[in-house]
């Protein structure tokens, strides 16, 4: 039963392989839990999934776990109702956790400047990693379809790069000059300095074996570049996207535009931006104005 949820969720919802697997955690903690219990997943109460959710409270899971938990549960039974298997879904009337509105911590202007002034190197790799951070700021994509990029995904040209976002659907993402030059630095020859002649690889961006480079490697990358460069803000890929986003939003970007930048389905996901946004007005305020805080 299992399996076929997560076949449905793979070929009719076309998540990625990393979604997949947190759906699959998931349920594999639920199930777990009711066959410790003695029951039934198929005829589980409304009650006893409220009991399922206090439980994983009292294991110290945040109210951010508790809901994603929640959220593929919901996913689950929506998917058994849609099949017949059964009648309704224990998930009705259960509201989702309210969850905390922490706004993501960014990058200032003179912090992205310092990051990008750092690389002064001009080895392959030195290279490599300019054009990686170049185009990641440049372009607000998520660090895994800034991995997933093949050499065939960049129209340098004409400025943009072809990304595959989540649920597959793909998205145009125009990019600066700036990131243009880094990326055409890397082609130029730091490319082909990292391939291995027993490897064929379309992957833009490649590690020191001429494979694709991992989600792990850029990590060490940018932590290794973040010191180097004097920061000490913790700076992760995801930072540089929130980053990208509400610099957008602070020099006058319209919400939409944003939103379809980022790839984000809702817009409510990307509204969370104009509030850093008004922060850091009211930052200025409050630092600028002579008579904006009693002294």
């Amino acid at each position: 039963m299992l399996a076929d949820f997560l076949n449905y969720l793979l070929i009719d919802r076309t998540l990625s392989a990393n979604t997949i697997k947190s759906y699959e955690f998931d349920m594999q903690s639920f199930l777990s839990f009711l066959t410790e219990r003695k029951q039934d997943v198929m005829t589980v109460s409304r009650a006893e999934l409220q009991h399922y959710l206090a439980h994983l409270y009292d294991l110290g899971f945040a109210t951010t776990t508790v809901s994603r938990h929640l959220s593929t549960i919901r996913a689950f039974y929506d998917y058994l109702v849609r099949e017949g298997d059964v009648l309704s879904s224990p998930c009705e009337l259960i509201e989702s956790p309210k969850l905390p509105k922490n706004l993501p911590t960014v990058l200032s202007l003179a912090e992205v400047t310092k990051l990008m002034d750092s690389f002064t190197g001009e080895t392959p790799n030195d290279v490599r990693n300019k054009a990686m951070i170049e185009l990641l700021y440049a372009s607000g994509m998520r660090v895994s379809e800034l991995l997933d990029l093949d050499v065939a995904d960049l129209y340098l040209e004409m400025g943009f790069v072809r990304c595959m976002g989540k649920g597959s659907k793909e998205r145009i993402v125009p990019i600066g000059d700036l990131a243009v030059a880094a990326l055409e630095s890397y082609l130029l020859g730091s490319r082909q300095k990292l391939l291995k002649p027993d490897k064929k690889t379309e992957a833009l961006f490649l590690n020191r074996l001429g494979g694709r480079m991992s989600r792990q490697g850029f990590w060490k990358i940018l932590k290794q570049q973040t010191r180097l460069a004097g920061i000490t803000k913790e700076i992760s890929p995801h930072k540089l996207r929130h980053s990208f986003a509400t610099h957008l939003i602070e020099n006058g970007a319209d919400l939409r535009i944003v939103q379809e930048l980022l790839g984000h389905a809702d817009i409510s996901t990307t509204q969370i931006y104009t509030h850093i946004s008004r922060s850091h007005l009211q930052k200025v305020i409050d630092d600028a104005h002579p008579r904006a805080k009693q002294k």
